[in-house]
């Protein structure tokens, strides 16, 4: 790694700047200006240039700059990573702020910056500017990962006599007049990751998260693309905004043809407010160049990954009991679950809402978190906990900590926890309230009683919920806007509990999957991606969850025969085979089913016991067949030794059977074996129904496999088979 420092700009001879970065990773290049008298901009940001020198580097600078707009500024017009007015750009400005009216407009000018490039794996640039006028002091930083994924941040500081307002700071990336389709994620609850698409057209496309949480709606990823744009083909550039609380994503395409993204922390009005020598960081904005969206999604999950808390265990088969018996708790009834669970394989155990004070219905108790003695007391939740390890399994616990039933102890004791407009109680959202964990005396309470249920009764696993919007979220301390603080306080009591626990695992519940993004899964284990475990919503919410994360963090579920939110009925082998390509699971009245679903259903754990290595390490491959009515979805490891494919039919096409089907992601020289795989490859071979090379598999090389391909069974509809695909030595 070489690290430059540069303390004392000047102007470049050649150059309207002092110098130009090339950053290059994983197939990726993040060429930047760095002005002497303004912040940096972005030159390219897409497939690698490829190792420029520093003469070529010069020579790109001389023209980088766009010509003058026709009736326009007098001089080139570029927007930095936060864009100013000042600079002459019309469009949405990175900062917006001011001193009660005054210093609304900044020109920041860079007084240091440092350079840290890593020989081909990415590297870094650090900027610090001032603005003399408006008394504010930014740090930026933007590096390029070993992914392939640009990380964007900044700290602004007042370094005023007076308070500033900080009313937004977003980060901005271009994308090249070719990026002519915006694609983003919408939804809600019960039916998240909903894909949608649209023009690039002038104006903005602003997409606005105030949740008070990620939200069920959330673009998650907003990526602009050339029109040809799919999972294996055409150019996308996406954003993320990794923050947990009010969040906006924007996509803008000016007058004089620039086209931005942008992100960053949405504030609500006075929520900041920087005293003297105060400080404000926003979340990391994360930003993916890829050759088609499984491209982007690999380096997202790339980066996850290599993460030093990434999960490295093998991901157990959990069985949650909602849906089996919901508030209904009763220590025979649970160990009856226990012993059908440990029958089929199961490896963690985890109850759910109802353990707690009064808490029998959802209108009473949250927030008061001890042991329900009418239903759990005289030694019997020892006995539930003590039940479940004898027989093998983990013991996980259901919390909703940053939650509170007006009807509990806590809120009775201390409403001033309560997060709201002084005055006012927020209108009700799910008979609940949510408390202030900013308020140091309510983060104490639940650090403390969380921590000592989980020491007391060795827990080893919490689903950790939030389940209602925060409106009207007001602090009873500051009299302001609370969610900033609110979100960041999650967060240290995430890492506060955890370091007092070792071991214990945290998944990221929101109503299902509100709550999905890459800052809490900086202090959990994985997300539960939907409240709907109907397998046919499942298969969308899962293939598009995947966009941002891969699937050992994605709680993935079978349920029971009749979907318990849609009503809708699915044979085992459908609802199993849709749920192993993520964190299996199990939630589903096992004592209410058949022999013989048992006896299927510890077939398919065993099947995910044996896959789940390639499953949680391989890369994603996605593909929309015969008009989206036939998807693809596969794992394919990273050395290409094998891969298992998952072919679901979501619809009869107008015209029948299928066409051939291609296999991508293998390595075109290899010769591989494939076969029908998992529980389902048992069926008899019908010669009407299935193609010839299924009775024993079929040997290819992979060019064969990813360019002609393969015919496939005559599906029926929400019916799924699997492949297994592998090298031969």
């Amino acid at each position: 790694m070489t690290t430059q420092v540069i303390s004392e700009l000047s102007g470049a001879v050649d150059a309207p700047w002092d110098s130009v970065v090339a950053l290059r990773a994983g197939g990726v290049s993040l060429i930047l200006g760095l002005p002497d008298d303004a912040l940096p901009f972005v030159i390219h940001w897409g497939a690698d240039a490829g190792a420029l020198d520093a003469k070529e580097l010069r020579e790109l600078a001389t023209h980088a700059l766009p010509p003058l707009a026709t009736n326009g500024v007098d001089s080139s017009v570029v927007a930095s990573v936060l864009p100013e007015n000042s600079r002459g750009w019309t469009g949405t400005t990175g900062l917006a702020g001011h001193r009660s009216g005054k210093a609304w407009s900044t020109r920041f000018v860079p007084v240091a910056v440092e350079v840290a490039e890593q020989d081909g794996q990415g590297g870094s640039v650090a900027v610090r500017a001032i603005d003399v006028d408006a008394d504010l002091t930014l740090d930026l930083s933007i590096a390029l990962l070993p992914s392939g994924l640009a990380r964007l941040s900044a700290a602004l500081t007042n370094t005023g006599e007076s308070t500033y307002t900080l009313d937004g700071l977003q980060l901005a990336l271009p994308v090249p007049t070719r990026a002519d389709v915006l694609f983003d994620l919408a939804g809600r609850w019960g039916k998240e990751k909903v894909p949608q698409w649209r023009e690039f057209t002038v104006g903005t496309h602003l997409r606005e998260g105030r949740h008070g949480r990620t939200g069920a709606d959330a673009a998650t990823i907003l990526t602009a693309g050339t029109a040809d744009l799919d999972f294996g083909q055409g150019e996308a550039w996406g954003l993320h905004v990794a923050f947990s609380g009010n969040h906006r994503t924007l996509a803008e395409r000016a007058f004089s043809g620039e086209r931005l993204l942008l992100g960053g922390e949405l504030l609500l009005p006075g929520e900041i407010q920087l005293g003297p020598g105060e400080g404000y960081a926003t979340p990391d904005v994360f930003a993916a160049y890829g050759a088609g969206l499984d491209d982007v999604a690999a380096r997202f999950h790339s980066y996850l990954r290599a993460r030093p808390g990434h999960p490295r265990t093998v991901r157990p088969v959990v069985m949650n009991v909602w849906e089996a018996v919901y508030f209904d708790h009763d220590l025979t009834r649970l160990l009856e679950l226990a012993d059908a669970a440990q029958r089929v394989g199961v490896e963690r155990f985890v109850l759910d809402d109802g353990w707690f004070g009064s808490r029998r219905d959802d209108t009473s108790g949250l927030g008061d978190w001890i042991i329900a003695e009418d239903v759990w007391g005289g030694g019997r939740f020892r006995a539930l906990v003590d039940g479940v390890k004898q027989r093998g399994m983990q013991f996980g616990l259901w919390f909703e900590p940053e939650m509170v039933n007006v009807a509990s102890e806590l809120a009775a004791s201390h409403p001033e926890w309560l997060l709201q407009v002084p005055g006012r109680l927020p209108i009700e959202f799910r008979h609940q309230q949510v408390l202030d964990l900013s308020h140091p005396g309510a983060f104490a309470h639940v650090e403390r009683q969380i921590v000592s249920l989980v020491r007391e009764y060795g827990i080893d696993y919490i689903k950790w919920d939030h389940n209602r919007d925060l409106m009207d979220a007001g602090s009873t301390r500051t009299g302001r806007a609370g969610v900033h603080e609110q979100t960041l306080a999650t967060y240290r009591l995430l890492d506060a509990i955890r370091a007092a626990c070792p071991g214990l695992e945290i998944e990221s519940c929101s109503s299902g999957g509100a709550r999905v993004d890459l800052e809490i899964l900086n202090h959990t284990d994985r997300v539960w991606a939907s409240d709907c475990i109907d397998a046919r919503e499942r298969q969308q919410i899962q293939r598009w969850t995947a966009q941002l994360l891969p699937p050992e963090l994605v709680g993935s579920h079978v349920g029971a025969e009749r979907a318990h939110t849609t009503r809708r009925q699915f044979d085992l082998d459908f609802r199993a085979a849709t749920a192993l390509f993520g964190h299996f699971g199990i939630e589903w009245d096992l004592t209410a089913a058949s022999p013989e679903d048992l006896a299927r259903l510890a077939e398919w754990v065993d099947y995910y016991k044996a896959v789940r290595s390639l499953i949680h390490t391989g890369t994603i491959i996605r593909r929309t067949l015969e008009s989206g009515d036939l998807w693809l979805h596969g794992s394919v490891s990273p050395d290409r030794g094998r891969a298992l494919y998952a072919l679901t039919l979501r619809e009869r096409h107008v015209t029948w059977p299928a066409g051939r089907v291609q296999l991508p992601g293998l390595n075109p020289l290899a010769q591989y074996r494939v076969t029908v795989a998992g529980p389902g490859a048992d069926a008899p071979y019908d010669p009407r129904v299935h193609p010839s090379w299924y009775r024993t598999g079929t040997v290819l090389a992979g060019s064969a496999l990813s360019e002609v391909g393969l015919h496939i069974p005559a599906l029926d509809p929400d019916t799924t088979v699997l492949l297994d695909v592998e090298a031969l030595a």
